[in-house]
């Protein structure tokens, strides 16, 4: 059986209230699952991230979002394509906001800063207090093309001494002055399903 695709919905929006609700309905509309949705107090930016059986389902979306939200700006669906997925320190805890870091690897860069990312960023940043998934997609629509995003219990991670010592490897010190495009986005989480918060790696051993 094919794997669901993943779409992401993206519009702004003045206020995160209606959100869930607009995304929710949007889901429903094409049989889909709606895995999180979240708003940017700083931007307005408003990102759904959906799960659909049909490969073709990213207009209609687009057109229930519309319906359902009506202040809705700049809307706009990308199909995503997952390459990292991971449970964190703090995985099975309710995330409370959502850190996305969206980029465009310089070119001929591609291929280290995706080696950077899946073998030392991405676990290492999942390993710290208070992440409880980090994820990494190929946003195949409208970009930047790489999307990495961390589920998190505080937004206090990011200033941690455990994130910071990851963020400060020599490593990341080749990589990250090849990013261009960058934007970096944390945002306040509206919804998160279940399959959000995978259950702690210890756990998921035991069973």
């Amino acid at each position: 059986m094919a794997a669901d695709a993943w779409w992401l919905l993206q519009a702004r929006l003045p206020r995160i209230d209606g959100l869930h609700a607009a995304a929710q309905a949007a889901a429903d509309t094409v049989g889909a699952r709606l895995h999180r949705a979240a708003w940017a107090a700083s931007t307005g930016e408003a990102y759904a991230y959906v799960r659909a059986a049909a490969a073709d389902a990213g207009d209609a979306l687009a057109a229930a979002f519309a319906r359902h939200a009506s202040t809705a700006e700049a809307l706009r669906v990308s199909p995503l394509e997952p390459v990292f997925d991971v449970p964190g320190a703090s995985a099975g805890a309710q995330p409370l906001f959502h850190y996305v870091v969206e980029t465009d690897p310089e070119e001929g860069w591609f291929d280290e800063i995706g080696r950077w990312y899946d073998t030392e960023h991405m676990p290492g940043l999942a390993a710290v207090p208070g992440n409880v998934r980090a994820m990494r997609f190929l946003n195949r629509g409208h970009g930047p093309l790489s999307l990495a995003c961390y589920d998190l219990v505080t937004d206090a991670a990011l200033t941690s001494a455990p994130w910071l010592a990851v963020r400060a490897t020599a490593w990341s010190d080749i990589a990250r002055p090849h990013f261009t495009n960058t934007r970096r986005t944390m945002f306040e989480v509206a919804y998160a399903d279940a399959g959000s918060r995978p259950p702690r790696p210890s756990a998921a051993r035991s069973a």
